[in-house]
């Protein structure tokens, strides 16, 4: 498998990561676990990841890097209710963390294997 081969190969699964994680927060906020009735504001949180969605979507190295500070804040918000909530919220939020863990590794591979493509001595 060449570089560029790898680098394709994570840009298709953090960019699947991305977006199931954009459904699930959207899906949890606004009818399966939300805070209130009828759904919650906290449904703003996939701000964010609409921002980053093109520059994913298209395999833009500096978005994958800019999105790896930003995922944290998800990983964290998963930890958090996954410790502090009950039921289906704490399932959620078990999901939540494992795409947010996903899709950092993925953006973390797919930075380092476009590195490779542009210089392939310096890459190791």
């Amino acid at each position: 498998m060449t570089a560029e081969q790898a680098a394709r190969g994570w840009c298709i699964i953090a960019t699947a990561c991305l977006y199931a994680l954009l459904l699930l927060c959207m899906a949890w906020e606004l009818w399966l676990a939300p805070l209130r009735p009828g759904g919650s504001w906290l449904v703003l949180k996939v701000l964010p990841l609409l921002w980053i969605a093109p520059g994913i979507t298209r395999g833009r190295v500096y978005t994958y890097r800019a999105s790896t500070m930003l995922i944290l804040a998800y990983f964290t918000e998963g930890v958090v209710r996954a410790w502090s909530d009950e039921g289906l919220s704490a399932k959620l939020a078990g999901a939540e963390i494992v795409l947010a863990v996903v899709f950092f590794s993925a953006a973390i591979a797919r930075v380092r294997a476009s590195r490779a493509v542009r210089s392939p001595r310096t890459a190791l």
